[in-house]
């Protein structure tokens, strides 16, 4: 349930904080107030697109948050997938906020999270339907879509089954056409595969070999620098006539007399003699050092020469040694597929046939369940449309077969009505009626909220086409509807908003030269004087709010019944 949606800077809203309770909350105003607004800053904290138009004028920035409250394990589990974390009183704080930049900045209780995650995470809580979301009923393809929601637990299993086996189905096909015996250039692919193999294997590179010349080439370059650094060392420690190993020799002689008299002096002898020991072995490593240092202009040249062709064939073929000896392997494995074509075809062709009949037997099964779950669910849309006045409706779901197959299965789904008594069943879109188009659609968005479990419902001017009795039963429908779902609806007609739980008027204000659109939950003779205003327009007489009063005492009746 929406419990709090807090704005700011967005569009005409300059600061709004409004809480929502259970059941029928019902948003109204005079024309051009901005309603629609409020239900564009909720969508866009639930995902919803979003660019620069949507900040209000002279500011930087927009944030909108909303606090929702939930009670789905489902969710709670998929929140903790993402590493998000719930608190026990079982509230999501979505936060949203956009610059004019054009940056984007979402958080699920207080973590960084996608607008990928709020739209995901809010799907599971609110489902938004506008005045303008008719096309999704007139978009045939939309139509199996909705078929299939409504036997997502029969179908689940077996649609997840099917989209492993088309997956394999469509990549086996991708194989045959590679190996086709009849390609015009399977000889130029032959001969280009078996150049790229030898040229790598001629190579015979060895992982790792490019580092290990670099360094090589890098010693060999410097060759001379280091053979006079090495020179210059040894013939101070170890060549000169004063070198350092032999002033050191000198000095161990001289203090082992100073040692022989004086025992206090023995830890300093020792001292003496580890210095001419490390000094020792130092010059040992260093004279060997020397022997390696011999500068050799053609090894140097040899070396410069390997790396340009392991260069060559990095630019070719990868960038290292590694992916290079990979590519050869998956084009010998080509090549093996090339030379084996004609076995691998009658392989590849007996695995595709077997795939596609254990797919269609599966797109049957999914065709039966789908037949079966059309026939209910078309009787739920009639008793629904009955409910909304259209008592000689009939509303059938036609699964019809297709030309072949895909992940969707074997079938072509289609809404079909007819909304008057004689007429024949006509596809959804042929409906010419504006009222007609939005009681069908209510009457699929209740029985998909029910199979959605759906925390809440929210219509923007839904019910426009349509007023007086008909008008009379989308209210009380609406009304049976938040005894489950929290319902939050823009209206204009006063049906409507007589059978509010919570009544909130929307009005646009002149403010600080700018004009601003705030909300005003509205309490006691307030409800009646919008209701008054929803009956009789402009001017609110005794009459109307004689008729407000009365027309809310019947809805409150029905509410209770």
């Amino acid at each position: 349930m929406l419990d709090r949606l807090c704005v700011r800077n967005f569009a005409l809203i300059d600061e709004l904080d409004v809480g929502f309770g259970s059941g029928l909350n019902v948003l109204s105003g005079e024309t051009g107030a901005g309603k629609s607004i409020i239900i564009g800053s909720l969508n866009f904290v639930l995902g919803g697109k979003a660019d620069k138009d949507i900040i209000k004028s002279g500011c930087d920035s927009t944030e909108v948050s909303a606090l929702i409250y939930t009670e789905r394990p489902e969710l709670r589990a998929r929140l903790e997938e993402l590493g998000i974390e719930t608190d026990d009183d079982n509230c999501i704080l979505l936060k949203r906020s956009f610059n004019i930049n054009g940056k984007s900045l979402c958080r699920i209780n207080g973590k960084p999270a996608t607008v990928g995650m709020l739209r995901e995470i809010s799907s599971y809580l609110v489902d938004i339907h506008g005045q303008h979301d008719h096309q999704s009923l007139l978009n045939v393809k939309s139509h199996i879509v909705m078929l299939d929601r409504l036997c997502a637990d029969e179908l689940k299993d077996k649609m997840e089954k099917l989209s492993a086996l088309y997956a394999e189905y469509k990549s086996v096909g991708r194989r045959l056409k590679e190996i086709d015996l009849n390609d015009r250039d399977i000889q130029d692919k032959v001969d280009l595969y078996r150049y790229q193999i030898n040229e790598i294997e001629s190579a015979a590179l060895v992982e790792g070999e490019d580092d290990e010349l670099t360094e090589k080439k890098n010693i060999l370059a410097s060759g001379e620098k280091l053979k006079l650094s090495v020179n210059k060392c040894l013939e101070v420690l170890s060549r000169g006539d004063y070198s350092a190993l032999d002033n050191i020799g000198i000095a161990v002689s001289e203090y082992e007399s100073v040692a022989s008299i004086d025992e206090g002096q023995r830890e300093t002898l020792e001292a003496l003699n580890d210095c001419y020991s490390i000094l020792e072995d130092a010059v040992k490593s260093i004279r060997s050092y020397e022997e390696l240092t011999e500068f050799d202009p053609a090894e140097l040249d040899r070396i410069e020469e390997r790396l340009q062709v392991i260069y060559e064939l990095k630019k070719k073929y990868g960038p290292t040694i590694e992916a290079i000896n990979a590519y050869m392997d998956k084009v010998s494995q080509k090549l093996s597929d090339i030379e084996n074509s004609e076995a691998l075809a009658l392989e590849y062709s007996e695995k595709k046939r077997k795939l596609e009949a254990e797919i269609r037997k599966l797109c049957a099964e999914i065709t039966a369940i789908r037949k079966k779950a059309a026939q209910n669910i078309s009787r739920s849309i009639e008793e629904a449309l009955r409910e909304l006045s259209m008592e000689n409706a009939r509303f059938d779901i036609a699964v019809t077969p297709k030309e072949g197959f895909d992940e969707n299965g074997a079938d072509n789904v289609e809404f079909m009505i007819s909304a008057n008594k004689g007429e024949e069943l006509k596809p959804l879109s042929r409906i010419a009626s504006g009222g007609e188009m939005s009681r069908v659609m209510l009457a699929l968005k209740t029985i998909l909220a029910n199979v959605d479990n759906i925390d809440t419902f929210i219509f923007d001017e839904i019910d426009s086409g349509i007023s007086g009795r008909t008008a009379q039963k989308v209210a009380e429908k609406m009304c049976r509807i938040s005894k489950k779902h929290q319902i939050i609806c823009i209206t204009h007609l006063p049906q409507i908003a007589a059978m509010a739980d919570n009544s909130y008027l929307i009005e646009k204000s002149d403010h600080n030269l700018s004009t601003v659109t705030n909300i005003v939950e509205l309490s006691g003779d307030k409800v009646y004087n919008e209701l008054a205003r929803l009956i009789g327009g402009a001017e609110i007489t005794d009459a109307t709010r004689n008729a407000a009063r009365e027309m809310k005492i019947m809805a409150d009746r029905l509410k209770g019944e």
